[in-house]
This record gives structure tokens, C-alpha cells and sequence, in this order.
């Protein structure tokens, strides 16, 4: 990772670096911070040279090497200072709750505000809505381009900034032309690089947020922050990891419940973890607990499926979406857990200041 001593680089002289950085086969890729930019080398930067010949240019403070896989999304790279904020939170600093429907059913629009308004009142931070939605099979409802238009009307009558899935380069060039704030990969293209990349390379300079959820095949922490690590190389770090259940299935839930890869992710990563309990479990009765859990194990907000009638939804809704109601218990016994987590997570701290 190049520092520079300036917040930015000039164009020369990012010219210049990058052709340096040529010579010994890598490339570099440019992180551009609100207050700072910060210059990646991707490939291998074990060489003595490469790095003494740009330490030794006079713009650059320092060059941190980091032998990783996942050089930029590493938890020792320069980008661990790197904070994501979106609906008024910080995320590492207090809860994040994202919540709605599972999918925006067009031909009933005032479901949908009437879910925005409730949400928000329950005390989610974001509103999520699905329009166009990955299926098993094609004749299931696939989602309307229209919904885009009630989930952009429901942001502007809430306030709240939206999130939603995207699963092709013509969905990601709408929802970042519409100005949605969050955009989603779901999990059945957390391993889709070619489309890691275009959401990475076209969300970057708006300064978008991704949430990656983990594919439900994955099994080790590497391969899931790999993912995230194509979304960062391509131009934008704004990546919020969110576990959602994986394989093997366990009876009676419709996935086999992730949260406690929280605290594994946290060893390895910078990156902000928000659990999706609504896919983990599948069955609207266990989201409370599992949304509690998550928070237990570190998480630092929710993703939770939500809708004022789940009967009269439609994809998911009816069998995991929990009532505006049962959403503002989560978030109330949330923020209490949260508070308890703090006091353990600041005991190490009071320790050493008492052996001092």
C-alpha cells in the first residue's frame, strides 16, 4: 500500500508510480478516501527494489507491504482505518438496521410505503426493497424494473436511503443512475468475479455502498473477503459483509445459521459485518434469536426482512418477514446487547491500564 505525504497524488505522479510498479509485473490500483487517497500494489510486492524505488520518490511517505490474499481488505492494510456510514451511522460505532420487504410486488405499491413508514418508526437506519429477484426456476416471479420507481418513491417519503440487489451490469447502471445508496450482491453471485468487478469499477466513483452477501456454497472467511477484495481492487472499499446462512442445510431452518463468522471475519478483515437473519433461518419465529445471536458474536448491524401484512407478500415475505412490531423488540433488545458487548470489548483496555 503507498502513502502519500500529500492527501492525493497528482496525475504525473501517479503516472510515474504506476510505471514503476510495471516493471516488476503488478499494477496499482487507486483508493479514494473522503479525506485521503491511498495507492495499492496488486500483485507481488516482495521485491527490494520495487519498494526502495518508491520510498525513494519524494511525494511518498512510506509503501506498507502486506503478503495476504486480500491485500486491501486485509484488517492490517491502510484501509483499516477506512469508516463506512450510511442513514446517519457510522458502522463499528452503533447499530445498523436494514430492513423491508423481501421483494416490491408492483401491482401493490402502497404496501411497500406503507412498510417504508413502518420500518422506519421500528428504527431502521435503511430500506430495503427487491426488485428484481434470482430464482430456482424461471417461471417464479422475477421482479419488475417498476419497482425500482416505488422503492425510489418510498425513499423519498421516508428519508431513509434504500438498498437493493442487483444481478447484471444493466441493474447496477440503473439503481447507481437512480441513486440508491446500497446496492446488493446476493448469493448466488457472491462468487460471480465478472460481475464483481463492474459493480466495483461503475459504484466506486459515486462512492456507493456493497452489501456481499456469502454465497450459501462458501465455507472458509478467505474466500468470502476474497469476494469483497474484487469488489476494493476494482475501485471501491465501501463494503459491508453480510453472512446469511450457508450449506449444509440444517432441518428446520431453510440454511445452516452463519453469525458466529463474525468474529472470524473480524480477526481477518477491517471490513463491517451486518447479519441477515431472515435467510439464515428461513421461518419469521426464529429471526429474533438469530438476530440477537448476531449481535452477541460482534455483528455491527442487521439486515432484516420486514413488512406490515407478510401474508400478503410476495417471495419470501410470507414465511420469513417479521411484523413491524416484532422488528422494533429486535432493535430495542439489540441496542441493549450492544451495550453489554461494549463493556466486554473495553474490559482487555481497562486491564492494561490497571497492570500500568
Amino acid at each position: 500500500m503507498i502513502i502519500p505525504k500529500a492527501d492525493r497524488l497528482s496525475e504525473e505522479q501517479v503516472r510515474e508510480v504506476t510505471s514503476i510498479v510495471e516493471e516488476f509485473g503488478c499494477r496499482v490500483q487507486t483508493i479514494v478516501g473522503t479525506h485521503r487517497s491511498v495507492y495499492a500494489i496488486l500483485g507481488d510486492e516482495r521485491s527490494e527494489l520495487l519498494i526502495s524505488r518508491i520510498e525513494g520518490l519524494p511525494y511518498i511517505d512510506r509503501v506498507d507491504t502486506i503478503q495476504s490474499p486480500h491485500k486491501l481488505m486485509d484488517v492490517r492494510s491502510d484501509l483499516s482505518s477506512h469508516r463506512i456510514r450510511i442513514g446517519g451511522v457510522t458502522l463499528g460505532e452503533e447499530l445498523l438496521v436494514i430492513a423491508g420487504q423481501c421483494t416490491i410486488d408492483p401491482k401493490e405499491p402502497n404496501l411497500f410505503y406503507e412498510t417504508a413508514h413502518a420500518v422506519k418508526e421500528a428504527g431502521a437506519h435503511v430500506l430495503r426493497g427487491g426488485v428484481w429477484k434470482p430464482r430456482t426456476t424461471p417461471h417464479s416471479f422475477q421482479g419488475d424494473i417498476h419497482s425500482l420507481d416505488i422503492l425510489l418513491e418510498a425513499s423519498s417519503r421516508t428519508g431513509l436511503p434504500v438498498n437493493t440487489e442487483v444481478m447484471e451490469e444493466v441493474h447496477v447502471r440503473a439503481v447507481l443512475e437512480a441513486e440508491v445508496a446500497m446496492l446488493q450482491i446476493g448469493t448466488r453471485n457472491a462468487l460471480n468475479y465478472s460481475l464483481l468487478r463492474k459493480v466495483g469499477e461503475l459504484s466506486g466513483p459515486k462512492e456507493r455502498l456493497i452489501l456481499l452477501k456469502r454465497g450459501r456454497h462458501m465455507a472458509p472467511p478467505d474466500e468470502f473477503i476474497a469476494a469483497a477484495e474484487y469488489l476494493a481492487a476494482a475501485g471501491n472499499p465501501n463494503v459491508v459483509l453480510c453472512p446469511r446462512g450457508t450449506m449444509p442445510e440444517m432441518e428446520g431452518f431453510r440454511s445452516h445459521p452463519d453469525e458466529s463468522i463474525t468474529q472470524l471475519l473480524k480477526e481477518k478483515t477491517w471490513a463491517p459485518v451486518v447479519v441477515d437473519p431472515s435467510h439464515s433461518v428461513g421461518k419469521s419465529i426464529y429471526v429474533p434469536a438469530c438476530a440477537l445471536a448476531a449481535i452477541v458474536y460482534g455483528a455491527d448491524g442487521l439486515c432484516i426482512e420486514a413488512h406490515v401484512d407478510p401474508l400478503r407478500g410476495i417471495g419470501d415475505d410470507p414465511k420469513q418477514a417479521v411484523t413491524p412490531e416484532t422488528l422494533k423488540k429486535i432493535i430495542e433488545d439489540a441496542r441493549r446487547l450492544w451495550s453489554i458487548r461494549e463493556r466486554y470489548e473495553r474490559a482487555p483496555e481497562a486491564t492494561a491500564r490497571e497492570s500500568a
